[in-house]
């Protein structure tokens, strides 16, 4: 018996009934040798932790764009929020643990450079929409390894579609990332903006403290806690109501004072218009994408191919570009 083949066993003996196992997966899209060491959710989280894609998030805006200091969240950051959060709700419910957190490494993939500032401006130009949701599951199944993608299986790629939007994973993992997701950005987004000075832990409205917690630590824990409580049952992944109001509360408190327009936006409007210009400029000059980006132009088109350029890279090589297009240099004879 290999080792894959143990931990497998190891599933189907200590996890929930409710649990995908690694064994009954959809499989992939192409059909590949099992490892002799790891599960293919195992494998799938390692793919996604090796991807270039992965890598960029370091450099990727998360909610402040150029914020002065050291401790501001970026995407990456998040992302391990994420899965942390997600891995101890699975943990507690006793679901697939490595699933659920190949899920959470690889849900924002597909972000673009300067957050949602981004993500608006190229859904806003491009004629076939842009969400990132979307974008994260086309670097996994094409856009990484030289084109190749990674070849994730079913469960990963339909819990990273499903993180955010109308349409919510069949398993009970993938539910638990859309839970985990708002958790984290909520709390950390919260301790970003009292570090920045835009709000006070004060601020924070008391009828959603008295019931999550009065700390981002408090809240986690608590909102942790209350759905692990709640979702016994297997059903779905959910919170009880009075906490599930509170957090919709304490995500509407945020937005009103946070994410639009606080002191820390003060720059997306140039973000906004870097990468809008950045897009129109290229659907008319094609020939200045990259070569391997223009190699794929005759089976993609332009606006395809432009829009995973764009989409793919990081704030400080976004500026650099823009820099490059539009920002005049020096000349010596």
């Amino acid at each position: 018996m290999s080792i894959r083949e143990y931990l497998e066993e190891m599933e189907e003996k200590n996890l929930s009934e409710f649990a995908s196992l690694s064994r009954h997966s959809k499989g992939r899209e192409r059909s590949e040798t099992p490892c002799d060491v790891r599960t293919d959710f195992q494998r799938d989280r390692d793919r996604i932790i090796y991807s270039k894609a992965f890598r960029r998030l370091k450099h990727k805006t998360q909610v402040f764009i150029s914020p002065e200091g050291d401790h501001y969240r970026t995407r990456l950051t998040h992302t391990l929020e994420v899965s942390q959060i997600a891995r101890t709700l699975a943990r507690g419910l006793r679901l697939n643990e490595d699933l659920t957190e190949a899920i959470a490494l690889g849900h924002d993939l597909g972000h673009t450079p300067f957050g949602h500032a981004g993500e608006r401006v190229l859904d806003d130009v491009c004629s076939f929409g842009f969400k990132h949701n979307e974008q994260s599951v086309r670097v996994v199944e094409v856009l990484e390894k030289d084109r190749q993608g990674l070849n994730l299986t079913w469960e990963v790629r339909e819990g990273i579609r499903g993180h955010t939007g109308n349409s919510i994973p069949t398993t009970l993992e993938g539910q638990i990332v859309r839970y985990a997701d708002k958790i984290a950005y909520i709390n950390h987004d919260i301790e970003d903006a009292i570090r920045g000075g835009i709000i006070t832990e004060k601020d924070i409205p008391r009828d959603c403290s008295e019931v999550l917690g009065n700390t981002s630590s408090k809240r986690i824990n608590n909102m942790i806690v209350n759905i692990i409580k709640n979702s016994q049952d297997g059903q779905c992944i959910r919170m009880s109501r009075d906490f599930q109001e509170a957090t919709n509360y304490l995500r509407n408190f945020m937005f009103e004072n946070v994410y639009v327009g606080s002191i820390a936006k003060k720059e997306e409007s140039k973000a906004e218009h870097m990468i809008r210009e950045l897009f129109l400029y290229l659907m008319n000059k094609p020939q200045l994408l990259p070569r391997d980006f223009q190699a794929y132009i005759d089976i993609d088109g332009v606006e395809r191919v432009v829009l995973d350029y764009i989409a793919g890279m990081t704030d400080r090589y976004a500026v650099r570009k823009f820099q490059e297009l539009f920002v005049p240099v020096s000349w010596l004879s």
